[in-house]
């Protein structure tokens, strides 16, 4: 059985690497559109439910009170871990009074 050169390796090795590429970025199209989907359906729920929601406090804000509400499934919850996680600078119930939430 012949082995295969350094130079078939090499480029079996790229075919296989520009294949989990595509892999990869179609996984990410996919979380991407899922998403999208989840917050339209969330502004359509609160829009059908309760026409006078005000979105006081900024978007994100918003969203973050109101998707851990909305989504009822764990792993669409984990593709909202970095909208839903408090930022830095935005007080939490733990850090309010005590002087750490940027004013």
């Amino acid at each position: 059985m012949a082995r295969k050169s350094i130079g078939e390796r090499l480029a079996q090795l790229e075919a296989q690497r520009k294949t989990l590429q595509i892999r990869l970025s179609k996984q990410e199209r996919a979380i991407d559109t899922r998403r999208k989907v989840l917050i339209g359906a969330l502004v359509l729920h609160r829009l059908e439910h309760d026409r006078e929601v005000q979105i006081g406090g900024g978007l994100a804000e918003w969203l973050r009170r109101e998707l851990p509400k909305f989504l009822t499934r764990d792993g669409d919850r984990d593709l909202f871990d970095d909208l839903l996680k408090p930022q830095a600078n935005e007080p939490t119930i733990g850090n309010i009074g005590n002087g750490s939430a940027a004013s």
